[in-house]
């Protein structure tokens, strides 16, 4: 086994869970794992520690916020509520109006279904991110987010890996594009290699011990 692949081993073993994963979303292909995604998405869009998103994120799920349905007929002090559960505070009440505002777009453009976004872009890259960045919130930060933690269920994105992945990869003297990095994993290991990635990118303690 080369020194690459040991290493990805042990990025897989220590770091290797999704974000999805972390904040109890069942990623699947279906209208409600999707819509998940997209909440925890524009929760970890914004300048805040990814523990801390991925709380809020947990918090708006136990609150029953779990489709764009029922997070478009919550309050906006409800959504407001739940944020600050997760200790989500600085940018809850711009972050609430978004997440009613986002689930209005998913309920009126895709009948609440993501599959329906993805079919759109009938597999272009460039035009799944256009859509994806017309809900609010997302951005650019937001669409590699999305993106990379989708590629779990829609294989025709993989393998997808952004500036903060390249950027762990770097760190850790790995190959820094997707195409050479998914040579180094099973392609179904390949999103979880991404996360792991993300976080070595976020913190260099995580590097140094994979290195040292």
């Amino acid at each position: 086994m080369s020194k690459d692949h040991e290493l990805v081993t042990a990025l897989l073993d220590r770091h290797g869970r999704t974000y999805a994963e972390e904040a109890g979303i069942r990623l699947a292909d279906r209208p409600e794992p999707l819509y998940q995604l997209l909440v925890l998405t524009t929760v970890l869009s914004t300048r805040i520690r990814a523990g801390m998103g991925i709380a809020a994120a947990r918090e708006l799920f136990a609150a029953g916020y779990r489709s764009a349905g029922r997070m478009a007929q919550a309050g906006w002090q409800e959504r407001v509520d739940a944020l600050g559960r997760g200790h989500y505070r600085r940018y809850d009440e711009r972050t609430a109006t978004m997440l009613g505002e986002s689930a209005q777009l998913c309920l009126d453009r895709w009948r609440g279904d993501l599959r329906r976004l993805h079919a759109a872009a009938d597999g272009d890259l460039g035009r799944l991110r256009g859509l994806l960045d017309e809900f609010p919130g997302i951005g650019a930060t937001g669409t590699d987010i999305f993106l990379r933690e989708v590629q779990v269920v829609w294989p025709d994105v993989r393998p997808y890996a952004d500036r903060r992945v390249v950027a762990g990869a770097q760190r850790v003297r790995l190959p820094d594009s997707a195409d050479r990095l998914a040579a180094l994993t099973d392609d179904g290991d390949f999103p979880r290699l991404a996360s792991a990635l993300v976080r070595v990118s976020l913190d260099a303690k995580l590097a140094d011990e994979l290195t040292r």
